[in-house]
């Protein structure tokens, strides 16, 4: 039963991150587009503002579903020193969505699933955005050298 609702935590966090990391990209596409009034170049910088923001939040959302998962008697832990658990399963996210690991917290139990997931969806994430901000700064910056 941990399973199946590893399972559907899983993907509803996975599904969210992403839809959510869909929408900001494409709003952010179309409002960049109509905001004539800033340099092109600023156009770049307010484009990595917004996409750091929607990483930020969709870290602490895999975050609140570590805590979440932590909260089901058998679905894990997190082992090394902790001292606020929700903060904990916040910066847990931060270092797992990045795939930094530093292993100072490590997770144990069916709750690893999630670690990996978020890892990869956060890889996934982290280079559609990348991939986004080389295309901005191509439209951008050559608008820009063209006046």
């Amino acid at each position: 039963m941990l399973l199946v609702l590893a399972f559907f935590l899983n993907t509803f966090l996975m599904s969210a991150t992403i839809l959510l990391h869909y929408e900001s990209l494409f709003y952010l596409d179309k409002t960049l587009k109509r905001i004539s009034h800033i340099k092109p170049r600023f156009k770049v910088l307010i484009g990595v503002g917004i996409i750091f923001l929607t990483h930020v939040i969709e870290i602490w959302l895999f975050g609140f579903g570590f805590f979440l998962s932590l909260q089901i008697d058998g679905m894990g832990q997190l082992v090394g020193q902790t001292n606020n658990l929700f903060l904990d399963c916040v910066y847990f996210s931060f270092i797992t969505y990045t795939t930094v690991g530093y292993g100072d917290l490590v997770a144990q139990g069916t709750i690893r699933y999630l670690t990996g997931v978020e890892a990869l969806t956060g890889l996934i994430l982290i280079t559609w955005s990348a991939s986004f901000l080389f295309i901005e700064m191509q439209r951008y910056w050559s608008d820009e050298k063209r006046k």
